[in-house]
């Protein structure tokens, strides 16, 4: 890892303790972060975003030895993340250790375990989850790469990650799979 890297590392991480929203390059498409813990940095991010707090966000973590820590895991989810080959987040049943603001009203959370570099790496140093939604405001588009985020969002945030902003690889949005305890799954988005 360089030492560019590695600084945005450790101001993310800095923002991220004080309860700041970064805005940040994921797995996917770039996304408005916080402590997923922290209900007043989610509640900046509702704000940022003019969403109500009733349609919850997902969070990323970056080992699956984790997700227990914050949801019920079926069996079957070990299995799908074996199988999956692209950025998937899964709905688990019964959150657990987040701020109640980003906990669905029948109290589920979406995780996804990323590979990306950065947000692995901040992740393992944070040691919490990170909150991940898209950088924009609700009912806009999803920007697809940094120079399509408006001034709005980026003017509303505490640090933008200066990784990836020239990257214009084309990224999807994640695919979304809900469990049930009894192993029950749903496909929301393929």
């Amino acid at each position: 890892m360089n030492d560019k890297l590695k600084e945005e590392i450790r101001k993310s991480h800095e923002i991220l303790k004080q309860g700041g929203v970064i805005l940040y390059p994921t797995d996917t498409i770039w996304g408005l972060g916080c402590d997923a813990t922290n209900a007043e940095a989610v509640k900046k991010i509702y704000e940022i975003k003019k969403r109500t707090e009733h349609k919850s966000m997902l969070v990323l973590l970056e080992d699956v030895g984790k997700i227990a820590s914050y949801a019920d895991v079926p069996d079957i989810a070990f299995e799908l993340l074996e199988v999956t080959d692209q950025p998937t987040t899964i709905i688990y049943p019964n959150a657990k250790r987040l701020a109640n603001n980003l906990i669905a009203e029948d109290q589920t959370i979406g995780i996804r375990i990323t590979k990306e570099e950065f947000t692995r790496s901040l992740l393992f140093r944070f040691n919490r989850p990170l909150v991940s939604t898209s950088a924009n405001v609700s009912g806009e588009p999803s920007p697809r790469f940094y120079d399509e985020i408006s001034k709005e969002i980026k003017n509303a945030v505490d640090y933008i990650v200066d990784y990836r902003r020239q990257d214009h690889t084309p990224a999807l949005p994640s695919g979304i799979i809900k469990l049930g305890l009894k192993g029950e799954i749903q496909i929301i988005r393929k």
